[in-house]
């Protein structure tokens, strides 16, 4: 069985910038984009499992198909997903390079997946390492411990492992997966508060991104990071990016800044922080800094 569903929006449909944030990497079993464009995504709704094929339906609107158990409550869900929801009022930048990004992307929309632990070990795996090894631990655990994705999915792919399956990774699998004991930790310590946490979908953004960071191990970066996709929270500043502070002083003042002056030199923007280094970013005017040499990945199952 395949439910369907149509969102129409008042202005263009740009579902690729909304859902981007939710792929982590090109070899995410989680997430396709199909030569025909549309885009492919599981999920672990509350209901069961998930297959979606996303795609626009006309310049204005997003057609979607969805398969399994968890079909008909992500069909529902569609239109937060997609930011059908998103409310930019009062967001009227005064930095001229915030307000020319805005003038190139008046369409981008930030979506809200309401999965929390979803959006949340994804970050913790993204704690203090290379985004290379992250992706490649995700792509591992996910592979080894989520299901088979229903429906007829153009790749092999699989829906994210349940809290369960996430609690019991045997600590070798974490190792042999490159991630270090800190993180595993704390990924346990995730899904063990697993409903919780999905609880908090429904508290405002600013308070459920607090509570993120009471759980052991999580800090203000990987709160952000996690409300950014499960909340849609506008506000979410990864304060402790290793890139982000330079990014922004570079488009912003010309040279590098640290988190403390991004901070301040954002404020203006709140409560919509997270909104205007998004736009800098799918605008094409954030100014990347440059990289040297990437440092060599430490391999743990090696040591």
């Amino acid at each position: 069985m395949v439910c369907t569903a149509t969102v129409v929006f008042p202005g263009p449909a740009s579902p690729g910038l909304t859902l981007s944030p939710l792929r982590r990497g090109r070899g995410d079993p989680c997430y396709h984009e199909a030569a025909d464009g549309s885009i492919w995504r599981t999920s672990l709704m509350s209901s069961g499992p998930v297959t979606a094929r996303i795609c626009r339906g006309g310049p204005d609107a997003v057609d979607c198909e969805a398969w399994g158990p968890g079909a008909t409550e992500f069909t529902d869900a569609l239109p937060a997903l997609l930011g059908a929801h998103d409310d930019a009022a009062g967001f009227d930048p005064q930095e001229p390079t915030v307000a020319a990004a805005q003038r190139r992307v008046p369409h981008l929309r930030l979506g809200r997946t309401g999965r929390v632990l979803e959006a949340l070990i994804p970050a913790v795996l993204e704690q203090r390492v290379a985004g290379k090894d992250a992706r490649r631990a995700w792509r591992r655990l996910v592979t080894r411990y989520g299901a088979p994705a229903p429906g007829p999915v153009p790749v092999p792919m699989r829906v994210p492992p349940t809290a369960d399956a996430w609690r019991r990774i045997p600590s070798w699998e974490f190792h042999l997966a490159n991630v270090d004991p800190g993180r595993a930790r704390t990924m346990v310590g995730c899904a063990q508060r697993a409903d919780a946490l999905e609880r908090l979908a429904t508290r405002a953004p600013e308070a459920a991104r607090e509570a993120l960071t009471s759980l052991p191990g999580v800090g203000i970066w990987t709160a952000a990071e996690a409300a950014q996709r499960a909340f849609g929270d506008a506000d979410a500043l990864s304060v402790g990016d290793y890139h982000l502070a330079t990014v922004v002083g570079r488009t912003l003042l010309g040279h590098p800044i640290d988190d403390a002056r991004m901070v301040e030199l954002l404020e203006p923007l709140r409560p919509h922080r997270h909104r205007a280094v998004r736009l800098l970013e799918v605008s094409g005017l954030a100014i990347m800094p440059r990289f040297g040499p990437r440092m060599p990945i430490p391999n743990l199952a090696e040591m």
